[in-house]
């Protein structure tokens, strides 16, 4: 269950070497100390974390988790933050900034030393970010080099992702997350309250749906705590509140094949009124829904998890050429 936190009275003071909020970037930049503590003391870095931070922007979170950790690399798309945020950080520990888009980083490249990679735990071949949003082109058009970072991550640790997500792309950051789970030790994430909700609604509520299944599948999720729009600037028109994700390893309900799993949970969700019987027709025969005992006159959003799971695996070998238009 989300808890109000409320902010305190004061804010950073607007540091004029940095420039204004873009709208062109989604940027929304935190403000409140009391709202910073908060969440620091939700992640609590410790030396020798390996803590990513996407969308520093003025460096609030930044310098905090400096401050704690020593060192952190951080993702920025905007180059006109580059160089205020690196002085505004200096001195604060060791700052490695990555003008990139998130969308296409390899978070897997930043896994650090002394950690507990192994066998099974490559980036995932399956890009789910570019299937299920073309947002995510960039991955498409330069896809990894899952060999390589396979063998480089081996013989490294797991990252801890810290960010402050832009709402007009945090579903495909999400998903792009995912494709690289395996990297990831921990996220730790402001988003719209709303895709929160969404996030960790369980099974029969009118929040559960296509974006609760796939996270769900993969990670342990927990809401923390509101975060209202004052404790930004500028203030966004929306609520937003702070996300705790544990990537599961291994995942208990991994499909064995998580594209068609993700096709057939889009579809499953692509008119909510409609019965399994009807939104998955062509895909489920009958016997398969005979066979795990479920009911096709529910809708998608009375099954539990696990349920999508084992309908994907049962049907994994049935044609799949479905077009996803839906965006749950």
């Amino acid at each position: 269950m989300l808890r109000d936190f409320c902010p305190g009275d004061q804010k950073i003071p607007h540091n004029p070497m940095f420039p204004k909020p873009r709208k062109r970037f989604g940027q929304n930049f935190l403000q409140d100390p009391a709202i910073i503590n908060q969440i620091l003391a939700a992640i609590a870095p410790q030396a020798g974390d390996r803590l990513v931070e996407i969308g520093p922007g003025r460096g609030a979170i930044t310098q905090a988790l400096l401050r704690q950790a020593g060192q952190l690399d951080v993702v920025e798309l905007d180059r006109d933050l580059i160089e205020p945020l690196r002085r505004a950080c200096q001195g604060l520990g060791q700052l490695t900034i990555h003008q990139a888009d998130a969308l296409t980083f390899e978070l897997c490249s930043l896994a650090g030393p002394n950690g507990h990679g192994g066998a099974g735990h490559a980036p995932e071949n399956e890009n789910l970010c570019h299937y299920l949003h073309p947002n995510c082109h960039g991955a498409a058009r330069h896809p990894p080099d899952n060999e390589r970072l396979s063998r480089d991550f081996h013989a490294k640790g797991k990252v801890r992702v810290v960010g402050n997500l832009p709402y007009n792309i945090s579903t495909p950051l999400l998903f792009r997350f995912l494709d690289q789970k395996a990297c990831i030790q921990d996220l730790h994430l402001m988003l719209q309250k709303e895709v929160v909700e969404r996030i960790v609604a369980p099974p029969g509520s009118r929040t559960y749906g296509r974006l609760s299944v796939m996270v769900q599948t993969w990670c342990q999720v927990q809401a923390l705590f509101d975060i209202p729009s004052q404790a930004f600037f500028p203030a966004p028109k929306v609520q937003s509140a702070f996300l705790r994700l544990l990537p599961l390893d291994p995942a208990p309900l991994a499909p064995r094949n998580r594209r068609h799993h993700a096709q057939l949970v889009a579809l499953a969700f692509s008119q909510r009124r409609k019965t399994l019987r009807n939104s998955l027709k062509g895909l489920v025969r009958p016997a398969d829904f005979a066979r795990l005992n479920l009911d096709p006159g529910q809708r998608a959003e009375e099954l539990p998890v696990s349920a999508f799971v084992e309908l994907a695996d049962m049907t994994c070998n049935t044609s799949s050429d479905f077009h996803l238009n839906s965006e749950d």
